[in-house]
């Protein structure tokens, strides 16, 4: 039972990573790329949510690859943090989810700290280079 339970923490970890990165590559390039619905509008680059777009996009693919996962997940979750406190809390006048619609934006940054304290588990770049520190210099 041991064993299973491993596999399926470890299909369970990197499957969670891979979908949360898709999910939030998609409203990255929304903003950057215009894709997913955005009729083709993009933000200007330089505009608070043109760097959230960057950091969503850039940061949202390097997550589902499992690419320098932890440091990235945990700017991620600062992201939304900061996107929870700034955008939903502060302007709604109400720190909870359900009255200032932050609930997306709370859930991803526990999600990410997730991630960050996790690492990328055993299906990514990550994971792979560990593997490959720890083989024998024979194999490497």
């Amino acid at each position: 039972m041991k064993t299973l339970n491993g596999r399926f923490q470890a299909v369970a970890h990197n499957g969670m990573r891979i979908a949360v990165g898709l999910m939030f590559f998609t409203h990255g390039a929304q903003k950057l790329f215009g894709w997913f619905g955005q009729g083709g509008r993009t933000l200007d680059l330089l505009s608070r949510f043109g760097i959230a777009g960057v950091l969503e996009t850039f940061g949202g693919l390097l997550i589902v690859l499992g690419l320098c996962t932890r440091p990235v997940a945990f700017v991620l979750a600062g992201q939304m943090t900061v996107a929870y406190f700034w955008m939903h809390a502060a302007q709604n006048d109400s720190l909870w989810w359900w009255a200032n619609r932050g609930e997306l934006a709370a859930l991803y940054a526990w999600v990410f700290f997730a991630i960050a304290a996790l690492g990328g588990g055993s299906f990514s770049v990550d994971g792979w280079l560990n593997a490959r520190k720890g083989a024998p210099a024979a194999e490497r």
